[in-house]
């Protein structure tokens, strides 16, 4: 039986290419905003394309239901969706995430000639332990568009990346996982990481 994910509909995010790739990854999603729906499923994807506090505060009521049902259900935070797991970010002044995972969103300072946003492939250095990333390489390109980024703890990080700077490209705390750069858009690599969020986590 395929299992249930819910994607999380509030208004931001790329929601029709994340089902397609968890259809392909071989899931039952779902896009809703339905509480219920939430709470029951198998599985959630928090996505995101666009500003964090414009994304904290169009989840609003929501945000209860996510923080409670990641208590027992596995998460997955894509794009955006990764750093609003976050305790805050930095983005157009201090806000407040859903604290699901330690640490802040800052913005990236250009240096060396590198542009902001951080778009286009790039590789992530893993952890092959996790299994989020089963069956991967060490190294795996995968695709990004952010001008943001995760500084989380060691403990909490998965999967490293530098541009600019090293940061957080996917990080992890207990049930609750999330990926800078969008699997639904970085092919056979990240089928893998939705199949493996779906049969090995879910």
């Amino acid at each position: 039986m395929k299992k249930r994910i819910v994607i999380i509909d509030y208004g931001l995010g790329n929601l029709r290419s994340v089902l397609r790739g968890l259809e392909r990854a071989g899931a039952a999603p779902a896009i809703t905003a339905d509480p219920e729906a939430i709470t029951s499923a198998d599985g959630i994807v928090l996505p995101g394309v666009g500003a964090f506090r414009d994304g904290m505060e169009m989840l609003g009521g929501l945000a209860g239901t996510v923080l409670s049902a990641a208590n027992e259900t596995p998460l997955l935070g894509i794009c955006l969706g990764m750093q609003m797991l976050m305790d805050s970010s930095e983005e157009h002044g201090i806000h407040r995430g859903l604290g699901l995972v330690p640490g802040d969103v800052k913005r990236f300072v250009p240096a060396g000639g590198e542009k902001v946003p951080h778009m286009g492939w790039n590789t992530i250095s893993i952890d092959p332990k996790t299994p989020l990333f089963d069956g991967l390489h060490e190294e795996e390109y995968v695709y990004f568009v952010h001008s943001y980024y995760a500084a989380a703890a060691p403990a909490n990080t998965i999967a490293s990346t530098t541009y600019v700077h090293p940061f957080a490209s996917a990080v992890n705390n207990g049930l609750t996982y999330g990926v800078q750069f969008h699997p639904e858009k970085s092919g056979a690599v990240g089928l893998k990481i939705l199949e493996n969020f779906i049969e090995r986590i879910c």
